[in-house]
């Protein structure tokens, strides 16, 4: 098996990992903080034994701006996954690399093209759609949480590409230190029960951790294209798990705007691509 191969392989995987999110925290009754807060320290023992528990802290500004981000992604969209339909939470946050687009061009004064601006309005209006039908079963502010996430995920992206060396890695691994910390006292507050145990060291170890590792190291033998395509499993499978499973049915609004959104994030990812490949210094 080639290196191509065995890295669409692990994305496939990364990707239907991170989908099994919502169904799995439906399933949790707890506060979405304090499940935030133990499933990140299992994904951050994963990241520690993965680099052999030395981690190379800079505790650099785009670091640290990186690892609070993270914390913001991953608690507003588990309150999300709570407060409105897993559908609503991981599609309206899938918004995210058209906001990085624009978080790119303010910050790292990078060009817009022509296809950016396409896209977020296809999101824009993928967007209207969700809330044309009294929030397609969904609360308000769920779906409030779930846009932030969005906005929360792409300062994150931006961050990471602040970090010159050695950023990855232990930005994600700080923020999954700092989640833990906040999610404490709602851990000491309501404290899981043993049987609720295995899930959340599942969405630690393989959800969040293994997930991530493997599309790191995916990332060193694909095109950019695929690394940004074959992840889109996630927001179509997570509604469907929750579908199957747990009987949660999204509204034919958010699906519509769900696929809207799906549709236009892809055409930007392909133009983006294309564009970087016919023009690599422009």
């Amino acid at each position: 098996m080639n290196k191509r191969t065995m890295a669409v392989i692990q994305l496939t995987v990364a990707g239907i990992l991170w989908s099994l999110s919502g169904l799995i925290v439906k399933s949790v009754d707890l506060h979405p903080f304090a499940i935030s807060s133990i499933r990140s320290s299992f994904a951050a023992l994963v990241l520690l034994s993965y680099i052999k528990f030395r981690p190379r802290f800079s505790f650099s500004k785009a670091q640290i701006l990186g690892a609070l981000c993270y914390v913001g992604t991953v608690s507003l969209y588990m309150t999300a996954i709570k407060t409105t339909t897993a559908a609503n939470a991981i599609l309206l946050q899938y918004g995210a690399p058209i906001y990085a687009a624009f978080l790119g061009y303010w910050i790292l004064k990078e060009r817009l093209r022509w296809f950016d601006f396409v896209a977020v309005a296809g999101v824009a209006a993928g967007m209207i759609v969700f809330f044309a039908d009294s929030l397609s079963g969904g609360a308000m502010l769920g779906n409030i949480f779930a846009i932030l996430s969005g906005f929360t995920f792409a300062a994150q992206a931006i961050s990471m590409r602040l970090q010159k060396e050695n950023g990855g890695l232990e930005t994600i691994l700080l923020g999954n230190l700092i989640a833990v910390a906040v999610g404490a006292p709602f851990v000491v507050m309501g404290p899981p029960s043993l049987a609720q145990m295995p899930p959340l060291a599942f969405l630690g170890i393989f959800q969040l951790g293994v997930a991530y590792l493997l599309y790191s190291l995916a990332s060193r033998n694909v095109t950019a294209l695929d690394i940004t395509v074959i992840p889109m499993l996630e927001p179509i499978l997570s509604p469907t798990w929750v579908f199957i499973f747990l009987g949660e049915r999204p509204g034919p609004f958010a699906l519509a705007g769900g696929a809207i959104v799906i549709i236009m994030v892809g055409f930007k990812s392909y133009f983006s691509v294309k564009s970087v490949n016919s023009d690599p210094y422009g």
